[in-house]
């Protein structure tokens, strides 16, 4: 059950990242967080009324509070890194967070077998090779390394604290919805001050229109991400934090085929080659 959970963890948030990645490129990054956690935290409100979910309110929820801030901020730095570049370089290194939950799980005393100890560095390996890195050409600059790795421990962060804010399905729905409730608020908070400072809330021209025809996939993302870090809390209740954690950061590969199915995008020989490591660490984590 932890490597299904953990495996759907991986699909919805890759396909969450390329429906994200395809609206950055219409509007501005924050806006695209912005409405599609508002979306998110609308539909969470429902489940949560309709379920009695606010009944399990509790100390257990700050950790969805610190997840809410984590996520915007590791956002917001891996979109910075990406525009600093080189994305070969950038995008790999993001996928590094799962060192931060697979940490807390052996720090809490999880001891995975030889086989899972294997998994874990196959598909660790899979994943970053999945991102194609550039071993050499552009020059990285030193900004956009550290912005990567504060958003790779942003990552990992959230993971850690979503698996800990919830022990019950119903629990489970508050949990997510403090998180994106929060998520908005700082989201929010970051688009107003940016909008001060002259920055653009949607391109010139479109205003509202664009984010009318734009609903539907902001909904997916949004609703997606959500769907995806209740998949990850699932799978660390489970089983091992340490296998879940490397099987739910698989998303990578995902984005990569989803570029290359819809946009018709080529993956270089080590992207494919770390989607077959990816595969090969997946399989023996199952089986581990």
């Amino acid at each position: 059950m932890t490597a299904f959970f953990a495996l759907a963890t991986s699909l919805l948030w890759g396909l969450a990242d390329f429906g994200g990645g395809l609206l950055t490129r219409r509007m501005p990054a924050l806006t695209v967080v912005v409405v599609s956690q508002t979306i998110a935290a609308t539909v969470l409100g429902v489940l949560v009324v309709a379920t009695g979910g606010w009944r399990e309110a509790g100390p257990q929820l700050w950790f969805a509070v610190a997840a809410g801030l984590a996520g915007p901020v590791a956002m917001l730095a891996f979109y910075k890194a990406l525009a600093l570049g080189p994305m070969g370089v950038v995008s790999p290194l993001g996928s590094l967070g799962v060192a931060v939950p697979v940490g807390v799980g052996l720090v809490l005393g999880e001891r995975p077998g030889i086989l899972q100890f294997a998994g874990v560095a196959v598909a660790v390996a899979g994943v970053v090779l999945a991102g194609g890195p550039q071993l050499k050409g552009a020059p990285v600059q030193r900004q956009a390394v550290l912005l990567t790795l504060l958003a790779a421990f942003g990552f990992g962060a959230v993971m850690s604290l979503i698996s800990e804010a919830s022990t019950t399905v119903t629990g489970l729905f508050l949990a997510l919805f403090v998180q994106r409730v929060t998520n908005v608020v700082a989201g929010g908070t970051a688009l107003f001050l940016s909008v001060r400072r002259g920055a653009a809330a949607l391109p010139d021209g479109s205003g509202m229109t664009l984010i009318r025809r734009s609903l539907p996939a902001l909904a997916f993302v949004g609703l997606a991400d959500v769907a995806a870090n209740g998949m990850y809390a699932t799978a660390a209740h489970y089983g091992p934090v340490t296998v879940a954690a490397v099987l739910a950061s698989l998303y990578p590969v995902v984005t990569a085929l989803a570029a290359r199915g819809v946009l018709s995008e080529r993956l270089r020989g080590i992207q494919a080659a770390g989607a077959g490591l990816a595969l090969v660490g997946t399989v023996l984590l199952a089986t581990g």
